[in-house]
């Protein structure tokens, strides 16, 4: 680990740090006045440390995008590579770095998806897809669930379900709907087949009241992150697949934070034998080392524009450090077997051992998840599945940082989102201070 080396007449970075913060930066999604964040001075695989040489175990890949860990050297020797031969370009020239990244992801596609349009990050890339999907069907309307996010431009946060649409919502020809959720269903299904057969219908009659003629997109997170990594019951997805067929609607899969092996898989919807129409990525594609996203889109979709203009561009679509970045990053990911290691911590590590805690502390609702893209769903009281407050949970974010474990806390859930290349000692280290910080016998009163 590399660490700042200081002595009594340094300044102190962190100090420094964080004064320099609270005076000049202006935070997303938070009130300003009472943010003391986090400083964060390197990394190195699944660890943090701050400028003093305090390291952190990083269980929420920052935004659930680290995919490959900190500084993995491959990808940062891409990125010096590429700007010492090229640091930028406009995006209306051929770039051979461009063409290597968007012919690797496409690689990993469905048959049937030969292009890509480059964003700067997944936001803009849902905002570009339901553009597509508009341009497509020449409808207007876009359906997704109010249990997602997926982004904040625009479409992108009409199209999310939570509270953060809410003053947002300038944009036009949006409607939602509530997916599954079985743990709090609002179906009252009593199965998972349950769930999804009711999720489903009262998904038709969703269409069916808003005018299939109407609606160009369904949006879905493949399995929605934020809300809560809610699995997809059986069928569900297929039937979703074959309501839009049915009724000439764009499937987007929204695959930002599902994909790149988050769930062990290269795309989440790898696991359910289903093809959308678009798909949208950012996040683990390159961890977020350059930004970037895109839009994986059908060639049936693709071939609209070959006589007809896109109406749509980013300055820095494609950026030669981004592309050089994603080469840099599949090509690791697939040299040494990353999405695979995903899929085995969380089958063999992460399952078993958030099944543990769930049996033995009472706070414990339900876990659930897949690869390394897991929620423990806390609760005051089991019978009711009454969520804990606020106050709880931020004294569960503090205990777990006095532990040397760097959280993803979200609502009443703790999201357990490690790297890809996670070990089963770090997954280790981590559950016992889940345990212990869950054990606490004052939790109740945080």
């Amino acid at each position: 680990m590399t660490t700042t080396h200081q002595t009594a007449t340094d300044v102190d970075l962190d100090d420094l740090t964080a004064e320099l913060d609270r005076a000049h930066v202006f935070h997303s999604w938070s009130a300003q006045g009472a943010l003391t964040p986090f400083v964060v001075a390197g990394g190195q695989g699944c660890r943090v440390h701050d400028h003093a040489g305090r390291s952190y175990l990083d269980f929420a890949s920052q935004l659930v995008n680290l995919n490959i860990g900190h500084q993995h050297p491959k990808v940062v020797a891409a990125i010096v590579e590429q700007a010492q031969t090229l640091a930028t370009i406009a995006p209306a020239t051929a770039n051979l770095a461009r063409g290597e990244a968007a012919k690797r992801t496409t690689a990993l596609a469905p048959d049937g998806f030969n292009k890509v349009f480059f964003t700067n990050g997944g936001a803009d890339a849902n905002e570009n897809a339901v553009r597509m999907a508009r341009l497509h069907t020449g409808r207007d309307k876009v359906l997704s669930t109010y249990r997602s996010y997926h982004g904040n431009t625009g479409a992108a946060i009409v199209a999310t379900g939570d509270w953060r649409r809410v003053p947002n919502e300038y944009s036009r020809g949006h409607a939602h709907f509530f997916g599954p959720y079985l743990y709090r269903s609002e179906f009252w299904a009593t199965s998972p087949e349950q769930e999804s057969e009711r999720a489903l219908q009262h998904l038709r009659r969703v269409v069916e009241a808003e005018g299939p003629g109407s609606i160009a997109a369904i949006l879905l997170e493949t399995v929605p992150g934020t809300a809560g990594v809610l699995m997809p019951p059986p069928g569900y997805l297929a039937g979703v697949r074959e309501l839009a067929t049915q009724h000439g609607i764009v499937l987007i899969l929204d695959e930002v934070m599902a994909g790149f092996g988050r769930t062990g898989e290269w795309f989440a919807f790898d696991a359910y034998d289903v093809v959308p129409d678009l798909v949208t990525f950012a996040k683990g594609v390159n961890s977020g080392y350059v930004p970037v996203g895109g839009v994986i889109i059908g060639d049936h979709i693709a071939a609209d524009f070959d006589e007809r203009v896109f109406p749509g561009g980013l300055t820095y679509s494609g950026h030669p450090l981004a592309m050089a970045s994603i080469v840099a990053a599949l090509d690791a990911m697939q040299e040494e077997g990353i999405v695979e290691n995903a899929a085995t911590i969380g089958r063999d590590h992460l399952a078993p051992a958030l099944a543990g805690l769930a049996e033995k502390h009472e706070i414990v609702g339900e876990v659930r998840g897949t690869g390394v893209f897991w929620a423990i769903e806390l609760v005051a009281d089991r019978s009711t599945r009454e969520p804990v407050g606020p106050g709880v949970m931020g004294r569960i974010k503090s205990e777990l940082l006095a532990r040397n474990l760097l959280p993803f806390t979200a609502d009443n859930r703790i999201h357990v989102v490690p790297p890809c290349i996670v070990t089963p000692d770090e997954v280790a280290e981590a559950v016992a201070a889940y345990d212990e910080v869950l054990g606490l016998p004052d939790l109740a009163g945080g």
